[in-house]
């Protein structure tokens, strides 16, 4: 992130807005991903599965979605599932109405349908693919979107690879090496992000990676970027992985953003995972970034993240004296 939009996200509190929202703009998904947060029945903290919530078509799910962006006025838009594609003719219509609003937009899918022809060239679209590894592991995991089915649905289309590092993963020498020399050669691939599988307190999780492990896998990459520049994983975000927030309300993500689930009225907190998140754990790419981003001491004296606190106290002032107006 840029200094620049850093301080557009600081306009956006202080008027009492949301700098970043996400929604859950489905529930569906053809995929039964093993640790997927989304279907934990600990995500909406109690009140049932992302299953059992409301979702939309049509233009009532084109109305909402505009509703609540032009409520929050975010920089950022993250558009998650569900599967988003299965509501690509819904988006088709919406995706030009948030571009031309100058909303940065993301759209992370697993690829399993094809990207439509017609959102090449959106002015601030970014499509990120998920992959859970090299094929063996992928396959296994994330069927029907197999390698095979990505490729074919992104064949064109620039795309960022995102992959969650979890315990299937590790042990086996060279597998970022090959995952990395793979992805960077599909011409499509713009850049490839990674992250870690963040569990829930007191959950015990096979995905989970220990902090040496967390850390041998960190060696082992940042070894790895000279080779790789499409890898992007710099200095400060490696740091964020290794120091993560004590909790949501020391995570400059969390406080940050909205997230809404598919009933375009349900808030899912404390952050995108619900439920209770172990931050101590957390591996989430965007908390990593925005952690360093928070370190960073304007005129090298005080750091951002105090900054954004003061902020968010005022901003909160500014909305409720709107709300009343």
């Amino acid at each position: 992130m840029k200094l620049g939009d850093v301080f557009k996200g600081w306009g956006r509190i202080l008027m009492g807005y949301q700098p970043f929202l996400s929604i859950e703009i489905t529930r569906s998904c053809p995929l039964h991903c093993p640790g997927c947060y989304a279907y934990n029945l600990t995500h909406l903290s109690g009140i049932g599965s992302l299953k059992d919530m409301e979702d939309y078509r049509d233009r009532r799910l084109i109305d909402g979605v505009l509703s609540l962006v032009e409520k929050y006025r975010p920089l950022h838009l993250s558009i998650v599932g569900g599967e988003p594609l299965l509501r690509a003719r819904e988006l088709d219509i919406l995706l030009p109405k948030l571009s031309a609003k100058g909303i940065g937009i993301q759209i992370v899918t697993s690829g399993v349908t094809a990207i439509p022809d017609s959102w090449k060239g959106i002015t601030g679209l970014q499509i990120v693919v998920s992959v859970d590894g090299l094929p063996k592991e992928h396959n296994a995991r994330r069927s029907p979107a197999t390698y095979d089915r990505i490729l074919k649905n992104i064949a064109g289309t620039p795309i960022i690879v995102h992959c969650v590092i979890s315990s299937q993963m590790t042990g086996h020498p060279g597998y970022f090496e090959e995952f990395l020399e793979f992805w960077t050669g599909q011409p499509e691939v713009e850049g490839i992000w990674f992250s870690f599988f963040t569990p829930q307190k007191s959950e015990y999780n096979t995905e989970n990676l220990g902090i040496a492990e967390k850390k041998d896998v960190l060696r082992e990459l940042t070894m790895l970027r000279p080779r790789f520049p499409k890898l992007y994983l710099p200095d400060p975000v490696v740091n964020g992985y290794l120091s993560p927030p004590s909790s949501p309300e020391e995570c400059i993500f969390a406080r940050t953003t909205l997230n809404y689930s598919s009933d375009l009225i349900t808030t899912i907190s404390p952050c995108q995972f619900g439920g209770d998140p172990d931050c101590s754990q957390c591996g989430c790419m965007a908390t990593a970034g925005l952690a360093a981003v928070g370190d960073h001491r304007l005129f090298g004296i005080v750091p951002l993240h105090a900054i954004f606190s003061v902020s968010g106290k005022i901003g909160e002032n500014v909305k409720k004296k709107r709300e009343k107006e």
